[in-house]
């Protein structure tokens, strides 16, 4: 993905401007609250018009057609928006697989067994019939990245994946985090300093409607106090906020 003097504004009001960079690999999205994170994030995923240039394998993402864009990119969201009464873990999963299935035509067996096995990888198998408001935040959560799992997309976003998940689960998508990194590229959006270091992935940092790549360093003290505007402390290797 390469992405040229992109503008995004609502209205009026501009969100982001001239925003430039290259996913090689891996890429975690910092900044303040409002920043424009997740707006970006939705663009990348032509869920957002735009000007400028998102171009994906060769392509400008305005001219994907939806089916083969969602085989290109995928966006999962902090939050699950979707509370159908009557759909299952397993039925909203399964969705992820739309771009595959041929139309007027059930999903296929092998469609339901990556499915099954997405389910037990993420030690929520048990819960596939239970419908969607029956699942806490952390279940829902999980059940956002199965369906991002299933949907196979050579480009993940992840929008503040663990901001519902307690400790536990935290370690778990992390786990599964670092296994699909082997076969995918990932954008991970977050306001856990901690995690992103861990992940040390180039950081795009947003503020004020632009952004500044970090191909390295960010992580300093330095440079984490200039970039939120409070003092940051690292201790055998955990970075926090000062509070004192």
């Amino acid at each position: 993905m390469i992405v040229s003097s992109l503008s995004l504004a609502y209205g009026e009001k501009n969100i982001l401007e001239g925003i430039n960079f290259e996913l090689q690999n891996h890429l975690t999205i910092l900044g303040s609250n409002g920043s424009g994170k997740s707006t970006l994030a939705k663009a990348l995923c032509g869920l957002l018009p735009y000007e400028g240039s998102i171009n994906i394998s060769h392509q400008e993402l305005s001219n994907i057609a939806s089916k083969e864009r969602a085989k290109l990119i995928s966006y999962i969201p902090s939050k699950m928006q979707s509370f159908e009464q009557f759909t299952t873990l397993e039925d909203f999963v399964l969705l992820g697989r739309y771009p595959y299935k041929e139309s007027f035509k059930d999903y296929s067996q092998e469609d339901k067994e990556l499915v099954k096995k997405i389910l037990q990888e993420l030690s929520i198998h048990e819960l596939k019939a239970h419908k969607l408001h029956e699942l806490s935040s952390g279940q829902q959560q999980l059940t956002l990245i199965a369906q991002a799992l299933a949907q196979e997309s050579q480009i993940l976003i992840f929008d503040e994946p663990t901001s519902n998940l307690d400790p536990r689960n935290t370690a778990l998508f992390v786990k599964e985090l670092k296994r699909l990194r082997q076969n995918h590229q990932t954008i991970l959006i977050t306001h856990d300093i901690q995690l992103a270091s861990f992940l040390d992935d180039p950081v795009l940092f947003i503020q004020d409607t632009k952004a500044k790549l970090f191909e390295k360093g960010f992580f300093e003290t330095d440079t984490l106090t200039r970039a939120y505007g409070i003092n940051f402390k690292n201790e055998n290797g955990m970075i926090g906020i000062s509070y004192a």
